[in-house]
């Protein structure tokens, strides 16, 4: 199976994405603490609360959804052997354990970029709409 091109397509546009909203997240969060001093309001601690508790829960949401995928991943992989051992012939005219190395190599790029995608995710959206939701809170 040639790896999806949409999946890598994806995953180059949330890391082009990801890297334009984490530092404008940080941007609006450092120049809020600044601007906090040492007696930040109560609408200051409930935004670095948020902060720390939104990382956390994307960290384990993160690590959740790519142990996930490399599951899925090697069961796609532990399929391909089982069916080059009944179906040696794979559909392609090809036999043998070279076809069989082809098909796995081919296989491992689309599945990697899977895996990192799947874990990208949940950073990403929360990156991208706390970038909005920062940017709109500092025009007002």
């Amino acid at each position: 199976m040639p790896p999806r091109r949409n999946t890598q397509y994806a995953l180059t546009r949330k890391a082009a994405e990801l890297s334009l909203a984490a530092p404008q997240v940080v941007m609006y969060r450092v120049a809020r603490m600044a601007q906090a001093g040492f007696s930040p309001d109560a609408r200051d601690r409930r935004e670095f609360t948020l902060m720390g508790a939104e990382k956390l829960a994307a960290f384990h949401e993160s690590w959740y959804a790519m142990w996930w995928a490399s599951w899925r991943a090697q069961q796609s992989l532990l399929l391909t052997l089982v069916r080059s051992m009944w179906l040696p012939w794979g559909g392609t005219g090809m036999a043998g354990p070279l076809a069989l190395q082809r098909r796995l190599w081919r296989q491992l790029p689309g599945l990697g970029a899977g895996v990192v995608g799947r874990g990208m995710t949940p950073v990403h959206s929360r990156a991208v709409s706390n970038a909005k939701r920062l940017a709109r809170a500092t025009r007002r």
